[in-house]
């Protein structure tokens, strides 16, 4: 039975659950269908007609300007989703900080609130870099609507300065302090974080040269102790792009066309206080100049003559900046003999097996157009023809691409300019173009503070203002005051680079110079006025013509005696030297076919006796030869420098005429501490001597320690001669060293390039001199700027 009882109670409540669901399936049936039949009464429910607006909330904004952003019609009916546009179009207004909408019967209730406006603008926690230079970055500005999105922005853009400076790590928080009136104050809280430096800069699939050669190239540079003052060793990474296109062109330049950088990657280190730098490079194989030709396709012009004007040799490292060098020293020729609108197209062809790049330089017509006109603007100082003369092209001429690339080069190369932007578009007709030069102005003057220490003159302090742009003219006008233990100096210089509007460089100097030195048993004042002209009559040569007028004076030192040949010279008084000279220049160590050779050779003539009180004829010359080898990390360089003072009139030359070689010349000795000197009078006074030669040999090259400090080591050999005092009074003088004597010296040197300047450091033995020559076993050279 309780089974039953069981089995009955079972049955019964299933029968009872099944009735329950039943009923609820047809009330969800019942209300589908009314669903279902009510949606066309809903869909008209939610369709308004407009006739009137009310706004309120606002302040600032015009209650008319509001109703016509939402793009509704007084009358016209709207749906919700026309409402929903309308609301989205006042938020998008960025205006408002909330928005809302609500229809009331035919009319539209408008209400907003709208964003406040910036009372003023700060930056906190900024201490190394200054307010006014986050302020220029930035769109915020005072009496400004204050937008959210806005100053999220103007953060990054502070974000982006610190993390130029190699603070990437650097934080930025906007933030407001809400005023009455509806005014916000907006803060920028700054948290500066710390500079990430890159620990090693190493490359991968170098083989021809070296990571410490590589390294010199890049700015970008590895810490070490003087990373207080060297910048380059943040991790930026404009900076390590611009690394990597320098890398590229250092290849180029050295033959290998094939040069590519694969990577770079950058990698903090186990601490995440410091980078790593891993560049990956192919460098392929070194290509040297094959076959050279020219050919011409167009009638008349012979091939033969473009050929004889090229200095490009087979066997010379190939290099893209020669044979853009060559190209245009065809196209200089073509314009000489009248050939308009060439161009000329080189068409290089690879011989894999040999390793030569053969160049065919073939003369063609380039598309008739010329130069409408140049329109330059944003040259607020600067005047425009400074700016015209360094175009080579004026308006009618025919137009040539690579000459207003190289305009725009000498333009930027100026330094007047933070941004030198130079753009063609077409002119009024197809056939002619428009070039616009836009600049933006940059200050062009300086104030210097320098220091400097050699041996003739003990420590010293210059002061330079300099103008490099002197009345918006291109002029070039400098103030320098030298004072030193032993010597002042004051020196205006002046400098016209276009003469008359031609490529003439004309240079004035004029000043005071006073010496009292502890190497000399006399005093020197002397007033000085220098013009000089100066003209390129080649590539790598140039010309200059001077005149030279010098007021010069020797006098007795306090409490000093003199020798007889130094007394005689004070004897005579104040002397006037007017001259006229001429200099020749050749120096191919910058532009020359060859990156990692190149000589200078200089010779210098000057005529005295143009007025004054002081004939002679002065010749000097010198010549330096340098070399890089063993993967370009050792310098070899040799210079041979002379000196000729023959002396054509009647009276007696000075010391201050003659010859005195220095450290600088000769090392090893004091100032004036070799050549002939008179001994008379129980004095050992120097005076000179009228002909010298010297010649140095020096290599410097690696110490082995990081190049980021500067330390390079280094040796050297001078040999040479002073002698000969034909013109000098000898009356009562003991004087010896008259007929000269070989000096040779050894030495090593320290070289120090610090953030302050080039520091030498000379440590020399003289292997011969003379018994009564003055030695000096160590020479220092500071030269400074700070």
């Amino acid at each position: 039975m309780a089974v039953s009882r069981g089995t009955g109670t079972s049955c019964g409540l299933i029968r009872s659950q099944g009735k329950i669901l039943w009923q609820t399936l047809a009330v969800l049936f019942l209300f589908a269908a009314l669903s279902l039949t009510a949606l066309p009464g809903a869909a008209q429910a939610q369709t308004f007609t407009i006739t009137n607006f009310e706004v309120e909330g606002n302040r600032r904004i015009e209650t008319s300007t509001i109703i016509a952003r939402t793009g509704i019609e007084p009358g016209q009916t709207v749906s919700a989703g026309q409402l929903n546009d309308a609301f989205q179009r006042l938020l998008d207004s960025g205006v408002f900080e909330t928005v809302e909408l609500t229809p009331r019967g035919s009319t539209l209730v408008i209400e907003v609130q709208e964003y406040p406006t910036i009372n003023q603008i700060s930056i906190e926690g900024n201490r190394r870099v200054k307010d006014d230079v986050l302020l220029d970055v930035i769109s915020s500005e005072t009496r400004r609507v204050f937008i959210p999105q806005v100053a999220e922005a103007d953060a990054d853009l502070i974000a982006q300065v610190y993390s130029s400076q190699g603070r990437i790590s650097a934080t930025v928080i906007p933030r407001i302090i809400r005023r009455s009136d509806n005014r916000v104050d907006l803060v920028f809280e700054v948290a500066e974080g710390t500079t990430i430096e890159i620990e090693r800069v190493s490359f991968v699939g170098n083989r021809a040269y070296s990571d410490r050669r590589l390294r010199r190239v890049l700015e970008t540079k590895q810490a070490n102790f003087l990373r207080t003052f060297i910048r380059g060793d943040t991790f930026i990474a404009d900076r390590i792009e611009f690394d990597k296109q320098v890398l590229r062109d250092f290849y180029l330049s050295r033959g290998y066309a094939d040069f590519r950088v694969n990577s770079s990657n950058v990698e903090l280190t186990q601490e995440r206080d410091a980078f790593f730098l891993v560049i990956n490079v192919t460098e392929g194989q070194q290509f040297r100049f094959g076959n050279i030709s020219t050919v011409s396709e167009i009638p008349g012009v012979d091939a033969a003559a473009y050929q004889d004007a090229l200095k490009l040799k087979p066997g010379v490292v190939y290099s893209p900046t020669l044979i853009e060098n060559s190209i245009a020293r065809q196209e200089r020729l073509g314009l000489k003999q009248g050939v308009d609108f060439l161009r000329v197209e080189p068409r290089v062809t690879r011989n894999d097996r040999d390793l030569t790049l053969d160049v065919q330089f073939v003369l063609t017509k380039g598309p008739r157009i010329f130069v409408e006109r140049i329109d330059i603007e944003g040259n607020t100082t600067t005047l425009d023809q400074v700016i015209r003369r360094q175009f080579d092209t004026v308006e009618g001429d025919p137009f040539n691409p690579r000459e207003i690339r190289q305009s725009a080069e000498r333009i930027r190369a100026l330094g007047f300019f933070a941004v030198a932007d130079v753009e063609t578009r077409e002119g009024s007709t197809p056939s002619q173009v428009i070039v616009d030069v836009d600049v933006e102005e940059q200050p062009t003057g300086s104030l210097s503070l320098g220091g400097s220490f050699s041996a003739s003159d003990g420590f010293g302090i210059a002061i330079g203002l300099n103008e490099a742009n002197f009345l918006g003219r291109g002029q070039n006008l400098g103030i320098t005051l030298s004072t030193a233990q032993d010597s002042e100096q004051y020196v205006v210089n002046f400098t016209e680079p276009y003469l008359l509007g031609r490529k003439l460089r004309f240079d004035l100097g004029l000043g005071l110079a006073t010496t009292n030195s502890s190497f000399a048993s006399f005093d020197t004042k002397s007033v000085f006025f220098n013009p000089q002209l100066s003209y390129a009559i080649g590539e790598l040569s140039s010309l200059r013509l001077r005149y030279g007028w010098n007021s010069s004076e020797m006098t007795q030192q306090s409490g000093q005696t003199n020798g007889a040949v130094i007394a005689s010279e004070i004897a005579q008084g104040e002397r006037v030297a007017s001259s006229i000279g001429l200099s020749y220049v050749y120096d191919s160590r910058l532009g020359g076919l060859n990156p990692n050779a190149g000589v200078l050779f200089e010779a210098n003539v000057d005529f005295a006796g143009v007025g004054g009180d002081s004939e002679y004829i002065k010749t000097t010359a010198r010549a330096i030869a340098q070399q890089r080898v063993l993967n370009e990390e050792v310098v070899l360089r040799a210079t041979l420098e002379l000196g000729a003072l023959n002396w054509t009139g009647s009276d007696f030359s000075r010391t201050l005429d003659r010859f005195v070689l220095g450290p600088n010349v000769f090392r090893g000795f004091e100032p004036a501490g070799l050549g002939p000197r008179d001994l008379s009078n129980g004095q050992d006074d120097a005076i000179g001597g009228n002909y010298y030669w010297v010649a140095r040999f020096e290599s410097d090259f690696p110490l082995g320690l990081p190049e980021e400090l500067g330390l390079r080591g280094g040796v050297f050999y001078d040999v040479g001669n002073l002698y000969n005092i034909d013109n000098v009074n000898t009356a009562g003088a003991n004087i010896v060293g008259a007929n000269g004597a070989l000096r040779h010296v050894v030495g090593l040197s320290v070289l120090w390039d610090t953030p302050f300047g080039p520091l030498r450091f000379n440590f020399s033995k003289a292997l011969k001199k003379e018994s009564f020559d003055k030695e000096q076993n160590f020479d220092l050279t500071i030269q400074a700027r700070f």
